[in-house]
C-alpha cells in the first residue's frame, strides 16, 4: 500500500501541495443505492411525495454537493469541475433507488470525493424526501467503482469484488 498523502512525516493531517502536479483529463464515478419499502418506492415512482419530486430534487442536491465537496470534507480541494452528471433509477428489485454520479474535470486534483459526496447528498435527499413514510429505508453500498487521470492511473471496481 502507498503512503497516504495527507500525512506529512510527522504523521500530520495536512492539505497536499498539487502545485507542480501535471494538468490530465480526471473521471470519477461513483454509486449507491437507498433501500425502501415496496410501499414508499410506489410513492416515489408516482410522484406522490409530499415533500415534491423525489428523484429531481435528489439529482439537484446531488450536483450541488459534489461542488461544494471542499466546504464538507477538510483537506479537498476547490475544484472548477467540468461535469457532473447525477442519475437516480427505481429498482423494483431492492426495493428502492440507485444512484449513480460521474464526476469530470481538467486539473491537477482527482474528483473522487466530489462523486462521493454527490452520491452520498443524492441518497440523503431521497431519505428526506420520503422519511415520513419509512424511517426504516437505509443508505447502503456508497462507493467508488470507476476513476481516471493522473499519477496513480485507472481503478475500476469491477472485477475486485470478492
Amino acid at each position: 500500500m502507498s503512503r497516504l498523502t495527507h500525512l506529512d512525516h510527522k504523521g500530520e493531517a495536512h492539505m497536499v501541495d498539487v502545485g507542480d502536479k501535471a494538468e490530465t483529463a480526471r473521471v470519477a464515478v461513483a454509486e449507491g443505492q437507498v433501500v425502501m419499502l415496496p410501499e414508499t418506492l410506489a410513492i416515489v415512482r408516482a410522484g406522490e411525495a409530499r415533500k415534491g419530486d423525489v428523484l429531481g430534487t435528489a439529482r439537484i442536491a446531488g450536483i450541488m454537493a459534489a461542488k461544494r465537496a471542499h466546504e464538507l470534507i477538510p483537506l479537498c480541494h476547490p475544484l472548477l469541475l467540468s461535469k457532473i452528471a447525477v442519475d437516480l433509477a427505481i429498482d423494483e428489485a431492492l426495493p428502492g433507488v440507485r444512484v449513480r454520479a460521474e464526476v469530470r474535470l481538467t486539473g491537477k486534483t482527482g474528483v473522487e470525493m466530489e462523486a462521493l459526496t454527490a452520491v452520498s447528498v443524492a441518497c440523503l435527499t431521497v431519505y428526506d424526501m420520503v422519511k415520513a413514510v419509512d424511517r426504516a429505508m437505509h443508505i447502503e453500498g456508497v462507493r467508488l467503482v470507476h476513476k481516471s487521470g493522473g499519477k496513480s492511473g485507472r481503478y475500476d471496481l469491477a472485477g475486485r469484488e470478492a
